[in-house]
């Protein structure tokens, strides 16, 4: 199939290494600003089961969308003001959950949102420049900047797409155990060789699984952390109210009794296996499969 020449466009973006320095500098503010656990979480979007910024941005383009076809209408200046000042208002916590989780992501990811953010501020400055053109009665320079503003979120929305649709981002990266987990329960080896209060890995074919003992109980989940496929088997016991594996690429931390997101980035839980013992092997069974 042929490439389309947009698409090789953004992938020099993805080996932009001149943008780095910009990055770092971002992240650290990004970092800086955004401190408090609880804070990320929110933004990241743990409470909803998947990241906030593609819902929250529904928000100021749904309302930027909305104002321009009311630019194409008589007698609509009212609505078309309140709607791009909703824009710019709701663009704020919109931008702030993005920017969480950008600062999370791979270097090639890194380098293409950078640019997004750029485009989506740049947008943003355009529709807050429209509104107070509007305060002032001077209309036609109001919707042109509007236009103008539409256009550039546009282009900003197709590098989010790229970033959800090319480079994974934001999307569970442990769905695919799920699909290809052989049915019924498997051996993933003797009890005995499970060292004790420590993360281990062990594996059923391809699959790659996390394992814990606690005494005669074993847990396991699967290895690819949700959030970029990291391999929490080299990641960080976590020991407080129950047992956690937190991922050793972005701190991401999941419950081993359940599975559970208890600390982003990540927002998908991980799959988790029961487990029994079998004449002393530790046999593994997927409940979904």
């Amino acid at each position: 199939m042929r490439e389309i020449p947009l698409f090789k466009l953004i992938e020099r973006l993805e080996t932009a290494a001149a943008l780095d320095p910009v990055i770092r500098r971002v992240k650290g503010v990004v970092d800086g600003v955004i401190r408090p656990q609880w804070l990320r979480d929110t933004l990241h979007g743990v409470w909803v089961g998947h990241p906030l910024h593609p819902i929250a941005v529904q928000v100021p383009v749904g309302a930027w969308m909305s104002a321009g076809i009311l630019d194409l209408l008589p007698r609509t200046h009212v609505g078309a003001r309140t709607l791009v000042g909703v824009g710019v208002a709701a663009a704020i916590p919109t931008a702030l959950a993005g920017y969480t989780d950008w600062a999370r992501l791979h270097d090639r990811q890194l380098r293409v949102g950078i640019v997004h953010s750029a485009a989506t501020l740049v947008a943003t400055g355009l529709y807050a420049a429209s509104f107070l053109q509007r305060a002032k009665g001077r209309h036609g320079s109001g919707k042109a900047l509007s236009f103008t503003g539409l256009a550039v979120v546009s282009a900003a929305a197709f590098l989010g797409g790229h970033l959800s649709y090319r480079q994974a981002a934001g999307v569970n990266h442990a769905v695919d155990t799920l699909e290809r987990f052989p049915r019924g329960w498997h051996p993933i080896g003797s009890l005995a060789d499970l060292d004790e209060g420590r993360l281990m890995r062990r594996s059923v074919g391809e699959l790659l699984l996390v394992v814990y003992r606690r005494g005669e109980h074993v847990m396991a989940l699967s290895d690819a952390c949700s959030h970029l496929s990291g391999p929490l088997s080299e990641g960080r016991l976590v020991v407080g109210d129950e047992p956690c594996v937190e991922c050793p690429w972005h701190a991401s931390t999941f419950s081993l009794i359940s599975g559970d997101v208890v600390r982003g980035p990540a927002t998908a839980n991980q799959p988790r296996f029961d487990t029994r013992v079998v004449a002393g092997t530790v046999e593994v069974h997927l409940p979904e499969a």
